[in-house]
């Protein structure tokens, strides 16, 4: 016991080991409470299609930092800073006060880290419950309410540094922001007319994550509704970036929202095809079109002899198919396309191909 009760550095020998140890166990326990934690987490909010593992990796590190943080700031209380050092008290400005206010601030840190990673997974929770049901409007409100709640716990992190750490008087700072809130406002103006545009979409509905839109010389799909832009995925394969205020400040059109995509094009006849061979092409192909699965059969569309040209005898066809996607409407096409070669060539008719005349 006399042993134990030497000091070094005007510490006894069990208060160092005692700071020693609850530092040791916290670095021995962090990965066991991190997991048990967390686990227990994922049985309160356990979703069938979200693995367990996903609720582990997403707190693993931020519950290990924080247990880390939590065990010195214990065992801290075991030891004292040896007079002999002659450094400044903590209630003053010096290397200990900046020592003891960086710990603060990663202690608050960690612990917001810890409350953004629960948000990220309960999102992934309500992202699953979205995807069974028929509405579109859940699908993009669970991650914008995501991002919302973040933004949230990020400023009301700030703040308690500034309240706890700092001794700000917080609700002094935020009452007296006056004409400084303003002039940050008016700063922060393209940011603040994404904001108000993001809500402006969530509200007016003029579409929903997935639907198809054509936007000034962009159509695509949209994946995304952020706050400050809304991303967009175009046929080949690239990501448009948007800002909202741009998307609430010009005409858009929802092409989701069609109950049918229309295809309209020429088919070219020599010019010494029978009228009677044209007459029988035209009612084949509109009978054809008439019959196919896929046509908006309330406004099915029309087939016509249009014009008499220089090379060619053409007809139009122009017919309604029953579908908003760019994919389905292709296939429909080849699959007409193709049965009209057939019906030209069944009336032994031939396509044009162009003439040229030599004007001396």
């Amino acid at each position: 016991m006399n042993f134990l009760s030497q000091s070094i550095l005007e510490n006894t020998i069990i208060d160092l080991l005692w700071f020693t140890g609850i530092c040791v166990f916290g670095v021995l326990i962090k990965r066991y409470f991190s997991i048990v934690l967390s686990k227990v987490l994922y049985r309160v909010l356990r979703h069938d299609k979200v693995p367990i593992y996903t609720c582990i990796e997403l707190l693993r590190k931020p519950l290990e930092v924080f247990v880390i943080l939590t065990a010195i700031w214990l065992a801290s209380y075991h030891i004292k800073v040896p007079k002999a050092w002659h450094l400044t008290p903590v209630e003053h400005f010096g290397i200990l006060m900046v020592i003891w206010k960086t710990f603060q601030i990663m202690l608050i840190m960690s612990f917001s880290w810890i409350l953004i990673r629960i948000t990220k997974f309960l999102a992934i929770v309500f992202q699953e419950k979205a995807a069974l049901t028929e509405s579109k409007l859940d699908d993009q409100f669970v991650p914008f309410t995501k991002d919302l709640v973040i933004v949230a716990l990020v400023l009301m992190t700030f703040f308690s540094m500034l309240g706890i750490v700092f001794k700000i008087d917080v609700i002094a700072l935020i009452t007296g922001l006056g004409i400084g809130g303003l002039a940050i406002a008016l700063a922060a103006r393209e940011t603040l007319e994404n904001l108000f545009a993001s809500f402006t979409i969530f509200l007016d509905l003029p579409f929903l994550v997935g639907d198809t839109i054509l936007l000034d010389k962009v159509t695509g799909d949209v994946e995304k509704i952020g706050f400050r832009s809304t991303r967009i995925r175009t046929g080949d394969g690239s990501l448009v970036t948007v800002p909202n205020r741009l998307i609430t400040a010009q005409a858009l059109e929802n092409l989701s929202q069609r109950n049918y995509r229309r295809a309209r094009y020429i088919l070219r006849l020599r010019l010494d095809t029978p009228a009677d061979a044209i007459k029988a092409i035209i009612n084949d192909i509109q009978a054809l079109v008439e019959s196919h699965e896929k046509i908006y059969h309330t406004d099915p569309g029309k087939t016509r002899f249009d014009t008499i040209g220089d090379n060619s005898l053409d007809i139009l066809v122009s017919y309604h198919v029953a579908t908003n996607s760019i994919v389905v409407l292709n296939e429909v096409k080849e699959e007409i396309n193709y049965q009209i070669l057939s019906i030209v060539q069944k009336h032994q008719a031939q396509l044009a191909y162009p003439t040229f005349r030599i004007i001396n």
